[in-house]
């Protein structure tokens, strides 16, 4: 229990960190909103079902991801504007770690719901199912994203972070599917010892 408090003590720092002076505070609210919600799910359903140390590490990781970028927008992160100097990149790429986390960390909170719940049995289309819906994560999001900038115009610009790149939204869900991969071919292991010390 000690771990999930030092946990919430990032994840609150880590916010206020984003919230203070913002380049732009209506794009600093998109952005942090999702993680806020998903901590107050998190609190709320925490008696009920509580994740493994590491799923709920990289949900931690996810969110200050989302904070780094809701504080200086995505397309003007410090260090990324530096790589992209360095290597000479024509944008920002700090919202491709972004889109990469929105497909990596929903694959393994996917993972330990359908293991615990035992919501699929035929593990022979077990990841497969579990990428499709980060894609489909992805793509849902990138409806929102489009919806924002439809609604607000010049001010969900920054929200929408396409830098003038026309296959933006493509590559995000690319970079999405490729985390979610990445995930399950990397940390299943991991997970899987983790889900087996739970007192079930």
């Amino acid at each position: 229990m000690k771990y999930i408090y030092f946990l919430i003590t990032l994840f609150s720092i880590s916010l206020l960190a984003s919230i203070i002076n913002p380049k732009e505070g209506f794009t600093c609210f998109l952005e942090v909103i999702p993680a806020i919600i998903g901590f107050l799910i998190l609190a709320f359903t925490f008696k009920k079902f509580r994740f493994t140390n590491f799923t709920y590490t990289l949900i931690l990781i996810h969110c200050i991801i989302l904070f780094i970028g809701g504080h200086y927008t995505y397309a003007e992160v410090p260090f990324f504007d530096y790589i992209k100097e360095v290597f000479h990149q024509s944008r920002n790429n700090y919202d491709k770690v972004g889109h990469f986390a929105q497909g990596f960390v929903p694959a393994m909170i996917i993972r330990e719901l359908f293991i615990r719940k035992q919501v699929i049995n035929n593990k022979s289309f077990f990841n497969f199912i579990i990428v499709s819906i980060c894609l489909a994560i992805s793509a849902a999001y990138e409806f929102i994203e489009w919806f924002v900038s439809l609604v607000t115009g010049e001010g969900g610009d920054s929200f929408l972070g396409t830098q003038g790149y026309i296959w933006d939204t493509q590559s995000d869900m690319l970079y999405a599917t490729i985390g979610a991969i990445t995930a399950l071919i990397l940390f299943s292991k991991i997970q899987d010892n983790q889900i087996q010390k739970i007192d079930f």
